[in-house]
């Protein structure tokens, strides 16, 4: 195979194009991205995304005092948990969570089965449930969420045992290149018996009995391509991006920096001498204080092993738009590098950069927008300030200050807080409670206030989470309602942003991979059936739509107007039939199915047989009444009669024939007898030729008897058939 451009060494490039960028050039240029991203991403970013796991976590916040209170409200985590069911729901409770968008009509089927199967690998193939969840929860406490998707080469392996092999199997084992064989146990097979006239004859002849065959006990290894499209959700301070960006699509540098083993780096394909050169003995992520706050475990440090393949190896997989044939257009590249001084290790072009972002306060002109933590964290630490000074407040009330006379008290007395406790005095009076009123109750109608400023801001509250007892039942119908509505208006926003920004991106890409790669028929079991797809004829460049209930009122609300729409649509049926200009029955099924998914019933086929897939039965025969069967069998009986006749006639003609033949010998035959009798009587010479022609006259005489025979035959045959027609002519006489 020819080397491609990407093959070719730097001074190859240059003499073939002098513009070409050579790969110190571009490792520089990446290596400078890299620097400054990392700058972004840790020492701007990642402190304020640290600060809100802290407040999710509801962690202390340092200036705490002893012997006062030091409770932390959970406002945060409040927050984001009521916000998470309602988003999971939103694109998790549907078999489809995007649809792609055909483009012209002949595309419609090639649509629906590239939305079923891309909704499949997303949520079959891959932990899709878990995957959104981690990534809404990054998106709610931590600005964004990122998943990446990417087409994974690696190999199923499966390991068999297998004994008592010949030569024969091992050997054809052996030859299959995905096969490694590991051979246990080498011996003999027993001496079969032999039949002991074989042995004598053997022996007769001086031969020795064939020896057994060797046989093997083996351990198989077979390695199985496996490709598949991998979706996952990356920790947040792996993923790095120019500070300049304010999309992935008009990003410069983009990049997933993480910390792999020697031994992950060679599994990837990368050459062992190359990579464990690279390692290092630190973690080149240790300066990141989000990856810490994160999982506070690793500042407890393992001893390093002394395994050169567990070695750590900061790996980078970049994507970045550099002018590297010198074109004066910058492309898109995915360039990877290692190690500290990030080593070039591979550089190809590509036509997308494999991530999804969400976030659920997008900014304007900025990637980073703001999440539910940065918009609740300042009114959980006013809050927290004040449910402290409440406790302490309460505390110094039930548990007041005493003061004491010195010399005149036992101070161990006094220190011992167990209820009915002795205090020995001198004298009377020595012990003094400072009795501290609760003022307290002063703060409750502030904290009262920083709630209502929370749902303000979110519209998160007990009452339009049904919470709120109270609230609900002195409000009327409508002011519950325009109460939850109002929460569920922010839920749906962000459901909105997501679908819009990450949903799209996240599907587009996985068709792209699916076509891109998927070079063989796959059968999987879509809608109750097992369908093969092969997608290397779609269309990769399809648009999708989230297919998430947003606006659209509540599931009781949708419900009650889907069953409305049910009846209309069976009265219209109805009154107009099955074909009308109105509706028809594939619409009723529509109503019915959605129906089914939102009652919370993903597979809707177990209620409902598409209409479009219907085949009706054949017809029954119909059951014909008593005077149909008596015409029936007397036409059967005439049939039969007729048969029987025409079978009778058949064998008389078959016998007038054999008769025919045996007279025509039998003539034959006597003028032979005649013509020698009277030659040996008389001695006449009699011609030969006047003897046959006498009897080929009497043939044709014979013949055309026969046929005047057969005309009447056939004449009183077709006088049955059609007695209609009268006896127009008379027989031949």
């Amino acid at each position: 195979m020819d080397p491609t451009i990407n093959d070719l060494t730097d001074e190859v490039q240059a003499l073939i194009n002098p513009d070409y960028m050579s790969d110190d050039e571009l490792q520089g240029i990446v290596g400078k991205e890299i620097d400054d991203a990392e700058d972004f991403i840790d020492n701007i970013v990642s402190p304020v995304r640290a600060k809100a796991t802290e407040y999710y976590r509801g962690e202390p916040y340092g200036d705490e005092e002893e012997g006062r209170s030091q409770v932390v409200s959970m406002d945060v985590r409040d927050t984001v948990q009521a916000i998470m069911p309602s988003l999971m729901r939103v694109f998790t409770s549907g078999d489809k969570v995007v649809e792609f968008v055909p483009r012209g009509p002949e595309d419609v089927a090639m649509a629906k089965q590239a939305t079923e199967y891309v909704n499949y690998v997303f949520q079959k193939d891959n932990p899709g449930f878990l995957t959104l969840h981690s990534a809404f929860k990054d998106a709610l406490v931590r600005k964004v969420g990122v998943i990446k998707f990417y087409w994974d080469t690696s190999y199923r392996v499966e390991v068999s045992d297998m004994t008592g092999l010949d030569d024969a199997a091992l050997a054809s084992l052996t030859a299959d290149p995905d096969v490694s064989v590991d051979v246990q146990a080498s011996y003999q097979a027993p001496q079969p018996p032999i039949d002991p006239q074989q042995a004598a004859m053997m022996a007769q002849m001086g031969l020795e009995p064939p020896p057994p065959p060797m046989m093997h006990d083996v351990r198989a290894t077979r390695r199985i391509p496996d490709g598949r499209v991998k979706v996952e959700a990356l920790p947040p301070e792996e993923f790095l991006i120019d500070r300049r960006a304010t999309s992935l699509e008009d990003a410069e540098f983009v990049a997933h920096r993480r910390v792999m083993t020697v031994s992950d780096l060679v599994a990837m394909g990368y050459d062992y001498d190359e990579v464990v050169d690279l390692a290092s003995s630190t973690d080149e992520m240790d300066t990141n204080v989000e990856r810490y706050t994160r999982n506070p475990a690793l500042t407890s440090r393992n001893t390093d092993r002394s395994d050169p393949a567990a070695r750590k190896v900061t790996y980078t997989e970049c994507y970045i738009k550099v002018d590297r044939d010198g074109d004066g257009i910058a492309e898109l590249r995915r360039v990877c590098v290692a190690g500290v001084g990030n080593t070039l290790l591979d550089d190809q072009p590509t036509d997308m950069i494999p991530f999804a972002a969400f976030c659920p306060d997008p900014e304007p002109h900025d990637f980073f927008g703001m999440s539910i933590a940065d918009i609740v964290m300042d009114i959980q630490r006013i809050k927290s300030v004040l449910m402290r000074n409440t406790l302490d407040s309460l505390a110094m009330s039930i548990h007041p200050r005493v003061a004491v006379t010195e010399g005149q008290v036992n101070i161990e007395d006094v220190m011992n807080t167990e209820t009915g406790a002795i205090i020995r005095q001198r004298s009377p009076g020595q012990v003094q409670p400072l009795t501290m009123p609760f003022v307290g109750k002063e703060a409750f109608p502030v904290l009262t206030y920083m709630d209502d400023v929370r749902q303000n801001r979110t519209g998160i509250s007990k009452a339009a989470a049904g919470l709120d007892a109270d609230a609900l039942q002195s409000s009327t119908a409508g002011a519950v309602a325009a109460t939850v509505n109002a929460a569920q208006q922010h839920i749906e926003m962000i459901a909105r942003i997501f679908a819009e920004t990450g949903m799209k991106t996240l599907f587009r890409g996985i068709l792209r991979l699916i076509v891109q790669n998927q070079d063989a028929m796959r059968m999987v079991r879509l809608t109750n059936e097992f369908v093969p797809i092969d997608p290397r004829g779609w269309d990769a460049s399809m648009d999708c739509i989230a297919t998430v209930a947003l606006g659209k009122g509540s599931d009781t609300e949708r419900m009650m107007m889907l069953k409305q729409l049910g009846e209309m649509q069976k009265e219209a049926l109805a009154t107009l039939g099955p074909i009308n200009p109105l509706t028809d029955l594939s619409k009723l099924y529509n109503t019915l199915a959605e129906m089914t998914s939102l009652a919370g019933f993903k597979d809707t086929s177990r209620f409902w047989n598409d209409p479009a897939n219907f085949q009706p039965p054949p017809p029954q025969p119909k059951e014909p009444d008593v005077n149909e069967q008596l015409v029936q069998a007397q036409i059967l009986q005439i049939e039969a009669d007729v048969q029987t006749k025409r079978e009778e006639m058949q064998r008389k003609r078959e016998e007038s024939i054999r008769d025919e033949e045996l007279k025509r010998d039998e003539m034959e035959i006597d003028v032979y007898m005649k013509a020698a009798e009277l030659e040996a009587k008389y001695g006449a010479q009699l011609s030969a030729e006047q003897i046959r022609k006498s009897a080929t006259i009497a043939r044709e005489v014979m013949r055309a008897q026969a046929d005047m025979v057969k005309g009447i035959v056939n004449g009183e045959e077709n006088q049955r058939r059609n007695p209609a027609q009268g006896t127009g002519g008379q027989a031949p006489s």
